[in-house]
This record gives structure tokens, sequence and C-alpha cells, in this order.
């Protein structure tokens, strides 16, 4: 899942970006709302963490500019992220759209909970545990267990697997995998995609019987589906 933090501290944003891609997240960064703006505008996210103290743009003007859109961006869920500990500013702030409001100072655990509680709310009455053959991908805990054992995976590998097996039965194209697994600023080619479907591939072989295998639909992407599936 692709998460846009919008932060003008650079210290804060490194330590919490880097916290949310070790929970296996895409993580891409704005340092000021006017970027992140522009960014809402041409990019799909599973969350936004937004200060509201920020260069350029005001972070209550980014969050009136995303709910006045519509459509399925303008009801991407946000998560405020301040200093600012005023309850007129909480309020306000909720009036305006927000789904959940952390002040500053805060515990990463405390962070990391609300993205998690937030991230599984999106997602509605879908299954909280996605099921491909012996594969099992809880969103709760967001780890894949594969024939009853965990599955070790670097935080790439994971977005790959994870996007796969929340749209199983259904092909995904390269881009969209690649959008899900790689941030704007990455020095990535999109070719890159295949090195990690390999890899992928490699670990889910190692369970010959009843396990998940990733297929190639040439000109069209790849599907995720239990072996032996015709």
């Amino acid at each position: 899942m692709r998460i846009l933090l919008v932060e003008d501290h650079v210290e804060l944003s490194h330590w919490v970006s880097k916290a949310l891609r070790d929970a296996n997240l895409t993580v891409e960064c704005a340092a000021n709302g006017a970027d992140a703006d522009a960014l809402l505008h041409t990019q799909d996210y599973a969350l936004v963490i937004l200060d509201l103290t920020l260069p350029k743009m005001d972070g209550l003007d980014v969050l009136r500019r995303l709910r006045a859109r519509g459509g399925a961006r303008g009801k991407t869920p946000v998560l405020i992220l301040t200093a600012r500990g005023g309850l007129e500013e909480k309020v306000q702030g909720l009036n305006l759209g927000a789904d959940d409001y952390l002040p500053k100072p805060f515990e990463l655990a405390e962070l990391e909970a609300r993205v998690k509680a937030l991230l599984r709310r999106s997602v509605g009455n879908e299954a909280l545990v996605h099921q491909c053959g012996a594969l099992s991908f809880d969103t709760v805990t967001r780890m894949f267990t594969y024939c009853g054992e965990p599955l070790a995976l670097t935080p790439r590998e994971h977005a790959v697997l994870e996007t796969l097996i929340a749209r199983q039965g259904r092909a995904v194209s390269k881009e969209k995998l690649f959008d899900e697994v790689f941030a704007l600023d990455d020095d990535a080619n999109i070719d890159a995609i295949e090195l990690y479907i390999h890899r992928v591939r490699k670990k889910l072989d190692k369970r010959p019987e009843g396990g998940a295998a990733i297929a190639t639909l040439r000109g069209i992407g790849y599907l995720l589906q239990p072996k032996n599936a015709s």
C-alpha cells in the first residue's frame, strides 16, 4: 500500500517514513502543501498523513481541496499529524473530513496502530484475511503465512504479493504493481517489477503442494492463483 506523508520537518519525515517502510508500506513524502496538493490531484494513495503547519499551503487547505474533489481520490483517508494541540484546530480538521488526529509529540507505536486501523477501515467489509491456496495474508497484522509458517519477504516483495493477493483472480498490470511498490522519487525502472516477481515466485515454489503461483499473462500483467488452477 502506498502512503503520502506530508511533513516539512526533515528529521521527523525521515523517522516516520522509515518506520512505515519497515512495516512494509510504500511511502512518498512531500515537504510542503503545494507539492502535496499537486500529488493528490494525480496520484492514488491508501492513506495521507498530513501535517497542518506547512510552507506554501496550509494543511487544512490541502485537506479542504482534497475533499472538495470528490470521487475515489477525494475519499482517501487522512490522518492529521501536527503540533497544533488546541481543540479548535482538532475540531476544524475533523469537520473538514480528517479521519483521525494525532498531536505531536507522539509515540511511534501509536502512529503505526492508527495507520493500520485507518487502512483496515478503508477496505470496509472486505475479508480481514486473504487466502490463496496455502497462502494467507492477515490485513490486521499485515503478515503473510504460507502452509502455516511465516513467509519472509523484503518490503518490496511484500508490496508485490500484497497487491496480487488483494486482487487474486484478476490480472494486475506491471504498471499497477510499479505504482504500489515504488515511490515517485525511487530510482527504478518499471522492468524492476520482473525481478521482484521472480523473487516472490521462488519463495512460493518452495511449497510444491497446495501452494500459490504467479502466472504471467503476456501483454496484460500477472495473476496470483492456487497452484494447479486451470
